[in-house]
């Protein structure tokens, strides 16, 4: 099994309406995957002083999968359209458990 962990922060600017839009559009995506066996995500608790501002963490059955959802139109449009105008920086990672 493949996780992929993908952390952002936000541009100063972003607006909250914003910040809810990202997080609804990606709700939309885990019926449409093949392979995906999890899809969690949300935004930071504000816990800790230098967090990045949300985070997906979501589990592929294989790397198959997961280039499958990553390539996936519908994933790349809420990328394009949601969550890309109010991103400062990206990181992501992938990795077997």
């Amino acid at each position: 099994m493949l996780r992929h962990v993908a952390v952002f922060s936000w541009l100063p600017e972003a607006t909250d309406q914003q910040k809810q839009l990202a997080a609804a559009e990606l709700a939309t995506l885990p019926p449409l995957m093949d392979g995906l066996v999890s899809y969690q995500f949300g935004h930071d608790e504000r816990l800790v002083q230098g967090n990045a501002d949300f985070a997906i963490v979501a589990d592929f059955d294989n790397a198959a999968a997961y280039f499958a959802y990553r390539d996936h139109p519908a994933h790349v449009d809420v990328a394009k359209r949601a969550i890309q105008p109010i991103t400062r920086q990206r990181m992501t990672v992938q990795f077997e458990i």
